[in-house]
C-alpha cells in the first residue's frame, strides 16, 4: 500500500510541473500573440532604406533631398484615364485633380472611415498630400488618355490609419480610386490608378494576403505531413499548436525589436519567418515524438519515457538549430538592410521553435498520455512497429550495403546540384511579382501605351549648374530617355515661361524621364550608361532614383551571393 501510494505521489509531481510549464506558455502566447498580430505595421517595404550609406543611388538621394524639405519624402499616385478625350474631358479632368484634395478619406465602398471607437469621421485626402507641390492632369500625345499625378507623403501615408489597425497608402489608394472611377463612369473613360503609391498600395494588400494564406497554407501541409506519418486524427494538434506558439513567441520578439528600430522587417521576411518557424518546429517535433514512442514501449511511466526521450534529442535539436542559426546569422554581412534583418529574424524563428519543442510540447505529449497515439496506442512491452515497416527494412538494407547506399546517394545529388546552373536567379520587377493583375498593374501597362513609361517617377541626376548644357544634350541623345527637365525655381503655371532651374550649393537637379516602367528590367540597364555618361563630364555626378535604387540593389545581392553562400559552407564544414 505505501510502496504504490509513494509511486503515485512521484507520478503526480511531474505532472504538475507539466501542467505549470503549459500555464507558463499560455501566458506568454497572451501577450506575443497581440504583438505577432501587428507585425505588419512595423514592415519596412521601401527599397531606397534597404541600401548602403555608400551606394550612389543612397548619395544621390541625400544630395537631392536639399532641394525640397519633401524631395524624398513622396511618391506619386498616377490616375490614368483612357477613352474619348476632348478639350472637355481635359478640362474636367483638371477640375477632378485640383478638387480631389478636398474629399473625405473614404473604404473602396465609398464609407466614411472610423476612428478606435467605432465612429465615422472626416479626414481631407490632401492630408496625405505633400503641402504646396502642384498636382497636374495632363493628355497624351496621341490624344487617347489623361493622366493626373497627386504627391503623396510617404511619411504620413505610411503611418497608421485613425483606426490604429492598418497603414494608411492602401486605404488612400482605395479612396483615390473610389472617386476616379465614380468621375470615370460619368465621363464615359476608364481609370487606373498605379504609380508608386498605387503599386506600393496593392504590395500591402498582396501582402496582407499572402502572410495570412502562407500561414494558412503552410500549417495545412504540416498537419497533412503529421497525420500521415502518425496516422492519428489528434496527435498531430499538440505538434501544430507547439508550432504555432512558436510562431508567435517569435513574431511579438521581432515585433519589439522592429518597432525600436533595432532590425529592418519587410513583407518578405515576414512570410519567411512563418514558413521558417512551422517547418523547423515540425521538424524538431518528429525528432521528439518518433523517440517518445519508443520509449513509450519500453517504460511503464510515460514521465520516464519522455525523461529518456529528451535526453535523447535535445543534443540534435540543439546542434541542428544551432547550425541553421549560425547560417542565418552570416546575413549580417549583407550590404542590403533587409538582408542583414531577415539573418536575426531567421535566428530568432529558430532559436523559438526549438525552445517551444523542448519545453511546451514533452509537457504536452505526457499530460494527454498514451492515448494521444490513437489509434495505433504505444503500449508498455507491445513491440514497435516502426521496427519493423518498411522505413525499418530500408535502414536495415542501408545497414547491410552501405557502400552502394552512399554512392547512389552521392550521384543523385550530384544531378541534382548540376542542374542548379539553370537556375534564373535574374529577379523580377515590381510589377511582374504580382500574381494578379492588380490595378496598378493593368495601370501601368496601360501608361505605357500612351505615355513614357517612366512618367511622375524619374531618374534624377544632381550635377553642377554649370554642367547643365552639356550633361541635358548627352541624356537627351540616348534613345531611351523620353525628356530632361530641369527642377525649376518655384512652381510653373501654365501658359507662363518655364521658370529658372533652381539652384542649391551650386548643383542644380535633372529629372530625367525613361521610356520604359521606372523597375523594368529595361530601364534599370540603362542606368550603367547614364552613370558612365555623366561621369565622363564629371566624376562628381551623381544619378538616382528609383530605377537607380532598382540596379544598386540587384549589384548589392550579387556582392552578397559571392560572399555569403561560401562563407555559409564553411562553418557548415566547420561544425560538422
Amino acid at each position: 500500500m505505501s510502496s504504490k501510494k509513494t509511486s503515485n505521489l512521484k507520478g503526480r509531481k511531474p505532472l504538475w510541473l507539466a501542467i505549470v510549464v503549459v500555464i507558463v506558455w499560455m501566458s506568454i502566447s497572451g501577450f506575443t500573440g497581440p504583438l505577432f498580430g501587428k507585425l505588419s505595421t512595423v514592415q519596412e517595404n521601401n527599397n531606397s532604406s534597404f541600401l548602403p550609406a555608400e551606394s550612389e543611388a543612397t548619395r544621390a538621394a541625400n544630395a537631392i533631398a536639399k532641394f525640397s524639405d519633401s524631395a524624398n519624402d513622396q511618391i506619386p499616385a498616377l490616375v490614368l484615364f483612357t477613352g474619348d478625350v476632348n478639350v472637355g474631358t481635359i478640362a474636367s479632368a483638371q477640375a477632378f485633380a485640383q478638387t480631389l484634395g478636398s474629399k473625405n478619406l473614404v473604404h473602396s465602398d465609398g464609407a466614411l472611415l472610423k476612428d478606435a471607437d467605432g465612429k465615422e469621421i472626416s479626414i481631407p485626402i490632401s492630408d496625405y498630400f505633400i503641402d504646396g507641390a502642384p498636382i497636374v492632369a495632363f493628355p497624351s500625345e496621341d490624344g487617347k488618355a489623361i493622366l493626373a499625378s497627386f504627391p503623396i507623403s510617404v511619411q504620413i501615408a505610411t503611418a497608421l490609419l485613425p483606426d490604429g489597425k492598418e497603414p494608411a497608402l492602401p486605404g488612400l489608394i482605395d479612396a483615390i480610386r473610389y472617386y476616379a472611377n465614380d468621375y470615370a463612369k460619368v465621363n464615359g473613360l476608364v481609370t487606373h490608378t498605379t504609380g508608386f503609391a498605387g503599386i506600393l498600395a496593392d504590395l500591402f494588400g498582396a501582402f496582407g494576403s499572402i502572410d495570412s494564406a502562407l500561414l494558412l497554407t503552410t500549417a495545412g501541409v504540416v498537419a497533412i505531413i503529421l497525420i500521415i506519418v502518425y496516422r492519428s486524427p489528434v496527435l498531430w494538434i499538440l505538434p501544430l499548436m507547439s508550432a504555432g506558439l512558436a510562431l508567435t513567441l517569435s513574431g511579438g520578439v521581432i515585433y519589439l525589436l522592429a518597432k525600436n528600430d533595432v532590425i529592418t522587417l519587410d513583407g518578405q521576411s515576414q512570410g519567411i519567418l512563418s514558413v521558417l518557424v512551422l517547418g523547423a518546429a515540425t521538424d524538431y517535433a518528429l525528432l521528439l515524438i518518433a523517440r517518445y514512442r519508443e520509449e513509450l514501449h519500453l517504460h511503464e511511466s510515460r514521465f520516464d519515457a519522455m525523461k529518456i526521450a529528451w535526453r535523447g534529442v535535445v543534443e540534435p535539436i540543439v546542434a541542428s538549430g544551432s547550425t541553421v542559426t549560425i547560417g542565418l546569422l552570416v546575413l549580417l554581412l549583407s550590404q542590403l538592410n533587409n538582408n542583414r534583418g531577415l539573418g536575426p529574424i531567421g535566428a530568432i524563428g529558430i532559436i523559438c521553435s526549438m525552445i517551444t519543442i523542448l519545453t511546451l510540447l514533452p509537457a504536452l505529449l505526457v499530460i494527454f498520455g498514451r492515448w494521444i497515439f490513437w489509434p495505433k496506442v504505444a503500449r508498455f512491452g507491445d513491440a514497435d512497429e516502426k521496427l519493423t515497416g518498411g522505413w525499418a527494412k530500408v535502414a536495415a538494407a542501408t545497414a547491410r550495403h552501405p557502400r552502394k547506399y552512399w554512392i547512389g546517394a552521392t550521384a543523385v545529388l550530384i544531378i541534382l546540384a548540376g542542374l542548379s546552373s539553370t537556375l534564373n536567379a535574374t529577379g523580377l520587377s515590381t510589377i511582374d511579382s504580382f500574381t494578379k493583375r492588380t490595378d496598378s498593374v493593368i495601370g501601368q501597362e496601360e501608361l505605357l501605351k500612351h505615355f513614357p513609361g517612366g512618367q511622375g517617377q524619374p531618374t534624377q541626376v544632381v550635377l553642377k549648374a554649370e554642367l547643365a548644357e552639356p550633361a541635358i544634350a548627352k541624356l537627351q541623345s540616348n534613345p531611351g530617355v523620353a525628356s530632361v527637365v530641369p527642377m525649376p525655381e518655384g512652381q510653373y503655371v501654365e501658359g507662363q515661361p518655364l521658370p529658372p532651374a533652381k539652384i542649391v550649393d551650386g548643383n542644380i537637379l535633372l529629372n530625367v524621364t525613361l521610356k520604359q516602367a521606372p523597375d523594368s528590367k529595361e530601364a534599370i540597364a540603362m542606368i550603367p550608361g547614364l552613370r558612365a555618361d555623366m561621369e565622363s563630364l564629371d566624376p562628381t555626378i551623381l544619378v538616382g532614383g528609383s530605377t537607380s535604387v532598382s540596379y544598386d540593389i540587384n549589384q548589392a545581392s550579387k556582392h552578397d551571393r559571392n560572399l555569403i553562400i561560401p562563407i555559409v559552407l564553411f562553418i557548415i564544414a566547420i561544425i560538422l
